[in-house]
C-alpha cells in the first residue's frame, strides 16, 4: 500500500478530495439506516421499506442523462459542489419527516436525495485524470472504491448505533454536516491548467437548446468502443443479482439462518469485508496486467462472482455461506476496480461525464428491476432459489466477456492519460 500512502501525502489535489469522500460517504449510511429504520418505524411494513428503496433508484435514471450532459458542459468542481450543499438542505429535511409522521414526505426527500448524487458522483470519476499523474491515476481509482466500500460498511454499522444512541434527528443533522463538509473539501481543489472544466468545442446555439443530442452523442461515442460497451454489459449484468441482494440479505439473515438483525448485519458486514479485499487485490494486479491479462483477469472474476453467489444461496452452513458471499464481492470489487481503471484511461475528457452517469443509470436501471422483481418472487419461492438464480444470472455476463474476448471483438482504445495537462503536487505537468 506505500503507492497509496504516497498518493495521498504527494498529491494535495486528491487528498482533500479523498477526505471528503471519507465523511460524506460515511454520512450517507448514517442516513441509509435512519430513514430505512424511520419507514419501518412509522408503518410496520416491509413494503413501505422496498418503496423507499425504489424512490431512490428511479431518480437516477432521470439525473444520470442530465448530470452526463452538464459534466461535459460546466465547471466540474462548482457542480459538485453544488450538489452537496443540495443534498445538505435535503438531509435536514427529512426532519419535518420524523415530526410530521409522513411517509409520502421520505419518499420525496429520499427521491431528491437521489437526483442530486450522479452530479457528485459521476463529477468526481470524470476528474481524476485531471487531478492525478498518469502513473497515479490506477492507485487514485483503486483508492476511490475501495474507500468507498469501506465506508459502505463502518457507516451502516455507526449508522444503527447513531439512530439507537442519538435519534433519528442527529443522523439526519450529521449527514447534512457531512455534505457541507465534503463541499468544503472540493472547494480546496486547484484547478489544473484549463481548470475543471472539459476541454471541447464551443457549443452552438443548436447545442444549448437541445442537450438530449449531446447525450445521444456520448451513448454513440461508447457504442463505437467495444471496450466501453462490453464494460456497460457487464456492469448491467452484475446489477441483475447486485439489486435482489438488497432483499435476498435480508431474508437470508432472518429467515433462511434465522439470526434476526445480527443475521442481517452479519451478511452485510461480510459482503462488505469482501469488496474491500477485492478492492485490495485489484489495485495489487492492476499496474501488472498487461492489456489482454486484463481481459482474461475480467471473465474469471465474473465466474468466480457468479458462483460463489450460487454457493452461498445453498450452503446449510452459516460460515460457509458468509464465506462465499465476501467470495463473491470479492470478485465483483476486483473486476470493478480494473473495469473502471480502464474508463478513467480510454475515455477522452470531453466524453468522461457522460460515460461514467451513463454507466451508473443503466446499474441503477437493472437494480431497481433486480430489486422490484426479488420482491416480487419472494412471495412465491424461497430465497434460496432466488438466490441461485440471480447468481446464475450475474454469471452470465461472463459468458458474454469471454466470447468478446476470444474472437478479438475487444481492442485496447487508444490512451488519453497523457492527452492533457494535469497539476499535481501543486505544479503542472504534461
Amino acid at each position: 500500500m506505500a503507492g497509496v500512502r504516497a498518493l495521498l501525502q504527494r498529491n494535495r489535489n486528491y487528498r482533500w478530495l479523498w477526505t471528503g469522500q471519507l465523511v460524506t460517504e460515511i454520512g450517507d449510511h448514517f442516513n441509509n439506516i435512519a430513514v430505512f429504520s424511520l419507514a419501518y418505524a412509522m408503518t410496520q411494513n416491509g413494503i413501505v421499506v422496498s418503496g423507499v428503496m425504489i424512490a431512490r433508484a428511479a431518480p437516477v435514471l432521470l439525473a444520470g442523462p442530465v448530470a452526463g450532459v452538464l459534466l461535459d458542459r460546466m465547471d466540474r468542481r462548482r457542480i459538485m459542489i453544488a450538489s452537496d450543499l443540495i443534498r445538505a438542505v435535503l438531509a435536514l429535511g427529512f426532519m419535518l419527516a420524523v415530526s410530521r409522521h409522513s411517509t409520502p414526505l421520505l419518499y420525496l426527500l429520499s427521491a431528491l436525495l437521489m437526483f442530486a448524487s450522479p452530479f457528485f458522483t459521476s463529477g468526481r470519476a470524470s476528474i481524476l485524470p485531471r487531478i492525478t499523474s498518469p502513473e497515479e491515476l490506477h492507485a487514485a481509482n483503486s483508492v476511490t472504491q475501495t474507500t468507498q466500500w469501506i465506508t459502505t460498511t463502518l457507516g451502516a454499522f455507526f449508522g444503527g448505533i447513531s439512530v439507537a444512541w442519538l435519534g433519528y434527528h442527529w443522523a439526519f443533522v450529521l449527514n447534512s454536516l457531512s455534505f457541507v463538509f465534503s463541499a468544503w473539501c472540493v472547494s480546496r481543489l486547484r484547478p489544473p491548467r484549463g481548470g475543471f472544466r472539459a476541454h471541447r468545442e464551443a457549443m452552438n446555439e443548436s447545442n444549448v437548446v437541445r442537450p438530449w443530442h449531446e447525450y445521444r452523442e456520448g451513448l454513440a461515442y461508447m457504442l463505437s468502443v467495444p471496450l466501453l460497451t462490453a464494460i456497460a454489459t457487464v456492469h448491467t449484468g452484475w446489477a441483475t443479482g447486485g439489486g435482489a441482494a438488497q432483499v435476498l440479505f435480508t431474508l437470508f439473515g432472518e429467515q433462511v439462518f434465522g439470526r434476526g438483525p445480527r443475521g442481517i448485519g452479519e451478511v452485510w458486514g461480510c459482503a462488505g469485508l469482501g469488496l474491500i479485499a477485492g478492492g485490495m487485490v485489484g489495485h495489487r494486479i492492476g499496474p501488472k496486467l498487461t492489456f489482454l491479462a486484463y481481459r482474461w483477469t475480467i471473465g474469471i472474476v465474473y465466474v468466480i462472482h457468479g458462483a460463489a453467489y450460487v454457493m452461498f444461496s445453498q450452503m446449510q452452513n452459516y460460515a460457509l455461506a458468509l464465506f462465499f458471499i465476501g467470495l463473491s464481492r470479492a470478485a465483483v470489487a476486483v473486476s470493478s476496480v480494473l473495469n473502471y481503471t480502464q474508463v478513467v484511461r480510454h475515455v477522452p475528457d470531453h466524453f468522461r461525464g457522460r460515460v461514467f452517469a451513463t454507466l451508473e443509470t443503466l446499474t441503477w436501471a437493472v437494480m431497481m428491476l433486480s430489486l422490484a422483481g426479488a420482491g416480487v418472487a419472494s412471495e412465491h419461492h424461497s430465497p434460496r432459489v432466488i438466490g441461485a438464480w440471480s447468481g446464475v444470472l450475474s454469471s452470465t455476463t461472463a459468458l458474454f466477456w469471454a466470447w468478446a474476448n476470444i474472437a478479438r471483438r475487444m481492442p485496447e482504445p487508444p490512451d488519453f492519460r497523457h492527452a492533457e495537462d494535469v497539476e499535481v503536487h501543486g505544479e503542472v505537468t504534461r
